[in-house]
Protein backbone atom coordinates (compact mmCIF):
# COMPACT_ATOMS: atom_id res chain seq x y z
CA UNK A 1 0.00 0.00 0.00
CA UNK A 2 1.30 3.50 -0.78
CA UNK A 3 0.27 6.27 0.51
CA UNK A 4 -0.06 9.94 -0.27
CA UNK A 5 1.92 12.27 1.21
CA UNK A 6 -0.26 15.33 0.02
CA UNK A 7 -3.28 14.09 0.99
CA UNK A 8 -1.75 12.55 4.25
CA UNK A 9 -4.38 10.56 5.31
CA UNK A 10 -6.88 13.39 5.13
CA UNK A 11 -4.67 16.00 7.16
CA UNK A 12 -4.64 19.25 5.99
CA UNK A 13 -1.52 20.00 7.33
CA UNK A 14 0.43 18.62 5.24
CA UNK A 15 2.80 20.20 2.70
CA UNK A 16 5.87 17.15 2.18
CA UNK A 17 5.13 15.35 -0.90
CA UNK A 18 8.78 13.57 -0.49
CA UNK A 19 10.77 12.76 2.14
CA UNK A 20 14.10 13.77 1.34
CA UNK A 21 17.02 11.57 2.40
CA UNK A 22 20.72 13.14 2.91
CA UNK A 23 23.83 10.63 2.68
CA UNK A 24 24.43 10.50 6.42
CA UNK A 25 20.80 8.78 6.52
CA UNK A 26 21.85 5.41 4.69
CA UNK A 27 23.08 2.57 6.78
CA UNK A 28 24.36 1.04 3.93
CA UNK A 29 23.11 -1.13 0.69
CA UNK A 30 19.46 0.64 0.33
CA UNK A 31 18.46 0.95 3.57
CA UNK A 32 18.31 4.57 5.03
CA UNK A 33 17.18 5.49 8.62
CA UNK A 34 15.06 8.91 8.88
CA UNK A 35 15.24 10.80 12.49
CA UNK A 36 14.05 14.58 13.25
CA UNK A 37 11.10 16.35 11.26
CA UNK A 38 10.55 13.53 8.91
CA UNK A 39 10.02 11.07 10.71
CA UNK A 40 7.34 12.76 13.25
CA UNK A 41 5.82 13.80 9.70
CA UNK A 42 5.75 9.79 8.53
CA UNK A 43 4.47 8.78 11.94
CA UNK A 44 2.03 11.43 12.87
CA UNK A 45 0.80 13.47 9.81
CA UNK A 46 1.12 9.92 7.34
CA UNK A 47 -0.32 7.98 10.09
CA UNK A 48 1.82 5.27 8.17
CA UNK A 49 2.54 1.98 8.75
CA UNK A 50 5.42 -0.78 8.50
CA UNK A 51 4.89 -1.90 5.05
CA UNK A 52 3.59 0.78 3.49
CA UNK A 53 5.12 3.26 0.56
CA UNK A 54 6.10 6.76 1.04
CA UNK A 55 7.57 8.74 -2.14
CA UNK A 56 11.38 9.61 -1.25
CA UNK A 57 14.01 11.11 -2.59
CA UNK A 58 17.67 11.53 -2.37
CA UNK A 59 18.87 15.26 -1.87
CA UNK A 60 20.88 16.18 -5.23
CA UNK A 61 19.73 12.77 -6.77
CA UNK A 62 17.28 10.85 -7.78
CA UNK A 63 13.84 9.70 -6.47
CA UNK A 64 11.71 6.60 -5.94
CA UNK A 65 10.30 5.40 -3.05
CA UNK A 66 10.86 3.87 0.44
CA UNK A 67 9.58 0.45 2.12
CA UNK A 68 8.85 1.20 5.65
CA UNK A 69 10.59 -1.35 7.67
CA UNK A 70 10.44 -0.63 11.46
CA UNK A 71 8.79 2.38 13.07
CA UNK A 72 10.76 3.08 16.48
CA UNK A 73 10.21 6.07 19.02
CA UNK A 74 12.27 8.84 16.71
CA UNK A 75 13.48 7.07 13.78
CA UNK A 76 11.69 5.61 10.59
CA UNK A 77 13.87 2.94 8.55
CA UNK A 78 13.25 2.31 5.06
CA UNK A 79 13.78 0.27 2.43
CA UNK A 80 15.16 2.52 -0.53
CA UNK A 81 14.73 2.01 -4.40
CA UNK A 82 15.57 5.11 -6.17
CA UNK A 83 15.64 4.92 -10.19
CA UNK A 84 13.39 8.22 -11.38
CA UNK A 85 15.28 11.73 -12.53
CA UNK A 86 13.79 14.86 -10.65
CA UNK A 87 12.17 17.22 -12.10
CA UNK A 88 13.18 19.46 -14.94
CA UNK A 89 14.69 22.50 -14.42
CA UNK A 90 12.83 25.65 -15.48
CA UNK A 91 14.50 27.80 -18.31
CA UNK A 92 14.75 31.25 -16.86
CA UNK A 93 18.10 32.02 -14.15
CA UNK A 94 16.22 34.62 -12.48
CA UNK A 95 17.94 38.12 -11.23
CA UNK A 96 16.29 39.64 -8.48
CA UNK A 97 16.48 42.35 -6.62
CA UNK A 98 16.79 41.76 -2.70
CA UNK A 99 13.16 42.18 -1.13
CA UNK A 100 12.01 42.32 2.44
CA UNK A 101 12.84 39.13 4.44
CA UNK A 102 9.15 38.65 5.29
CA UNK A 103 8.64 37.98 1.13
CA UNK A 104 12.14 36.41 0.34
CA UNK A 105 10.95 34.01 2.52
CA UNK A 106 8.17 32.68 0.09
CA UNK A 107 10.00 33.80 -2.81
CA UNK A 108 12.59 31.42 -2.07
CA UNK A 109 10.17 28.81 -1.41
CA UNK A 110 8.64 29.54 -4.71
CA UNK A 111 11.99 29.67 -6.32
CA UNK A 112 12.54 25.60 -5.17
CA UNK A 113 9.04 24.60 -5.95
CA UNK A 114 9.15 26.32 -9.69
CA UNK A 115 13.07 24.36 -10.69
CA UNK A 116 14.97 27.21 -10.55
CA UNK A 117 18.53 26.76 -11.42
CA UNK A 118 19.80 30.06 -10.25
CA UNK A 119 19.00 32.75 -8.37
CA UNK A 120 20.85 35.97 -8.04
CA UNK A 121 19.89 38.02 -5.09
CA UNK A 122 21.18 41.79 -5.93
CA UNK A 123 21.08 45.57 -4.90
CA UNK A 124 19.15 48.37 -6.25
CA UNK A 125 19.04 51.87 -5.56
CA UNK A 126 15.31 50.69 -4.12
CA UNK A 127 16.52 47.94 -1.70
CA UNK A 128 16.70 49.25 2.12
CA UNK A 129 20.24 48.18 3.07
CA UNK A 130 18.95 46.84 6.37
CA UNK A 131 18.04 43.94 3.93
CA UNK A 132 21.26 42.15 3.49
CA UNK A 133 21.62 42.69 7.39
CA UNK A 134 18.63 39.57 7.58
CA UNK A 135 19.50 36.28 9.10
CA UNK A 136 17.81 34.53 6.49
CA UNK A 137 20.74 35.29 4.07
CA UNK A 138 22.94 32.89 5.90
CA UNK A 139 23.22 29.55 4.38
CA UNK A 140 21.50 27.36 6.84
CA UNK A 141 17.91 29.63 6.80
CA UNK A 142 18.64 29.77 2.61
CA UNK A 143 18.54 25.95 2.84
CA UNK A 144 15.53 25.97 5.03
CA UNK A 145 13.15 27.81 2.86
CA UNK A 146 14.40 26.69 0.05
CA UNK A 147 13.82 23.12 1.30
CA UNK A 148 9.99 23.57 2.03
CA UNK A 149 9.70 24.09 -1.97
CA UNK A 150 11.47 20.81 -2.89
CA UNK A 151 9.66 19.02 -0.16
CA UNK A 152 6.18 20.68 -1.96
CA UNK A 153 7.12 19.80 -5.35
CA UNK A 154 8.79 16.83 -4.98
CA UNK A 155 12.22 18.04 -6.11
CA UNK A 156 15.70 16.60 -4.84
CA UNK A 157 17.81 19.70 -6.03
CA UNK A 158 17.99 22.95 -4.62
CA UNK A 159 18.33 26.47 -6.52
CA UNK A 160 21.90 27.62 -6.04
CA UNK A 161 21.41 31.44 -4.13
CA UNK A 162 24.17 33.83 -4.78
CA UNK A 163 24.56 37.42 -3.37
CA UNK A 164 25.43 40.37 -5.17
CA UNK A 165 25.59 43.69 -2.61
CA UNK A 166 27.03 46.44 -5.52
CA UNK A 167 25.12 46.73 -8.64
CA UNK A 168 26.97 48.52 -11.07
CA UNK A 169 29.98 45.91 -10.83
CA UNK A 170 27.52 42.69 -10.98
CA UNK A 171 25.75 44.29 -14.26
CA UNK A 172 28.85 45.37 -16.24
CA UNK A 173 31.66 42.54 -14.91
CA UNK A 174 29.56 39.78 -14.30
CA UNK A 175 25.87 39.31 -15.97
CA UNK A 176 27.93 38.86 -19.36
CA UNK A 177 29.46 35.60 -18.03
CA UNK A 178 26.38 34.32 -16.20
CA UNK A 179 24.07 34.83 -19.07
CA UNK A 180 26.82 33.02 -21.25
CA UNK A 181 25.26 33.32 -24.81
CA UNK A 182 21.35 33.38 -23.58
CA UNK A 183 18.97 36.49 -23.34
CA UNK A 184 18.85 38.33 -20.45
CA UNK A 185 15.16 39.76 -20.29
CA UNK A 186 14.96 42.82 -17.77
CA UNK A 187 11.08 43.41 -16.39
CA UNK A 188 10.38 47.16 -16.99
CA UNK A 189 6.25 48.16 -17.24
CA UNK A 190 5.59 49.85 -20.67
CA UNK A 191 8.21 47.93 -22.77
CA UNK A 192 7.03 47.88 -26.20
CA UNK A 193 7.60 44.01 -25.75
CA UNK A 194 6.31 41.52 -23.60
CA UNK A 195 7.68 38.60 -22.24
CA UNK A 196 5.36 36.26 -23.25
CA UNK A 197 6.08 37.40 -26.72
CA UNK A 198 10.09 35.99 -26.25
CA UNK A 199 11.31 33.22 -28.05
CA UNK A 200 11.07 29.85 -25.89
CA UNK A 201 14.49 29.33 -24.83
CA UNK A 202 16.79 29.60 -21.72
CA UNK A 203 17.46 32.62 -20.57
CA UNK A 204 18.44 35.16 -17.72
CA UNK A 205 15.79 37.61 -16.33
CA UNK A 206 15.83 40.51 -14.31
CA UNK A 207 13.36 41.62 -11.85
CA UNK A 208 13.54 45.16 -9.71
CA UNK A 209 12.68 45.45 -6.15
CA UNK A 210 9.03 47.43 -4.94
CA UNK A 211 8.78 50.31 -7.61
CA UNK A 212 10.85 48.44 -10.24
CA UNK A 213 14.74 49.77 -11.17
CA UNK A 214 15.64 53.12 -11.28
CA UNK A 215 16.08 54.41 -14.93
CA UNK A 216 20.16 54.60 -14.87
CA UNK A 217 19.70 51.18 -13.88
CA UNK A 218 17.53 50.08 -16.72
CA UNK A 219 19.47 51.99 -18.91
CA UNK A 220 22.77 50.61 -17.68
CA UNK A 221 21.55 46.90 -18.11
CA UNK A 222 20.16 47.69 -21.50
CA UNK A 223 24.03 49.24 -22.36
CA UNK A 224 25.28 46.08 -21.37
CA UNK A 225 23.02 43.03 -22.10
CA UNK A 226 19.51 43.35 -20.91
CA UNK A 227 16.62 43.56 -23.23
CA UNK A 228 13.43 45.31 -21.80
CA UNK A 229 9.76 43.51 -21.40
CA UNK A 230 6.69 44.06 -19.69
CA UNK A 231 4.77 41.49 -17.61
CA UNK A 232 1.19 43.33 -18.26
CA UNK A 233 -0.37 46.70 -18.40
CA UNK A 234 -0.82 46.53 -14.27
CA UNK A 235 1.82 47.02 -11.41
CA UNK A 236 2.85 43.97 -9.83
CA UNK A 237 4.15 43.44 -6.23
CA UNK A 238 7.83 41.73 -5.91
CA UNK A 239 6.54 38.32 -5.27
CA UNK A 240 3.41 38.53 -8.15
CA UNK A 241 5.90 39.00 -10.46
CA UNK A 242 8.54 36.52 -9.83
CA UNK A 243 6.00 33.99 -10.16
CA UNK A 244 4.37 35.54 -13.20
CA UNK A 245 7.59 35.53 -15.11
CA UNK A 246 8.43 31.97 -13.94
CA UNK A 247 4.38 30.98 -14.99
CA UNK A 248 4.80 32.12 -18.22
CA UNK A 249 7.86 30.04 -19.02
CA UNK A 250 5.96 26.55 -17.64
CA UNK A 251 6.55 23.56 -20.14
CA UNK A 252 8.22 20.65 -19.49
CA UNK A 253 8.30 19.29 -23.01
CA UNK A 254 10.47 21.95 -24.27
CA UNK A 255 12.63 22.19 -21.11
CA UNK A 256 13.29 18.64 -22.19
CA UNK A 257 13.92 19.18 -25.86
CA UNK A 258 16.40 22.30 -24.75
CA UNK A 259 18.38 19.70 -22.85
CA UNK A 260 17.47 21.30 -19.51
CA UNK A 261 16.30 17.90 -17.98
CA UNK A 262 17.88 17.50 -14.67
CA UNK A 263 20.92 15.78 -14.34
CA UNK A 264 21.63 14.85 -10.09
CA UNK A 265 24.26 16.69 -8.44
CA UNK A 266 24.95 18.17 -5.34
CA UNK A 267 24.22 21.21 -4.93
CA UNK A 268 25.14 23.94 -2.33
CA UNK A 269 24.38 27.23 -1.21
CA UNK A 270 26.83 30.06 -1.63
Amino acid sequence: MSVNLVEARGDARSTVNIVLLQAEDWLGDDLAVVRDRRAVHIREVLRAAVGERIRVGLRGGLCGEGVIEALEPGEVSLRITLSELPPVRHRFDIVLALPRPKMLRRILRQCAEFGVTNLHLINSARVEKSYWQSPLLQPARLDEALLMGMERSRDTVAPMVHLHQRFRPFVEDQLPQLCAGRPCWIADIGAPQALADVPPQPAVVMIGPEGGFVPFEVQLAEAVIAQRVALGDRILSVDTAFTTVLAQALSPALGRSLGLANIPTDPSVC
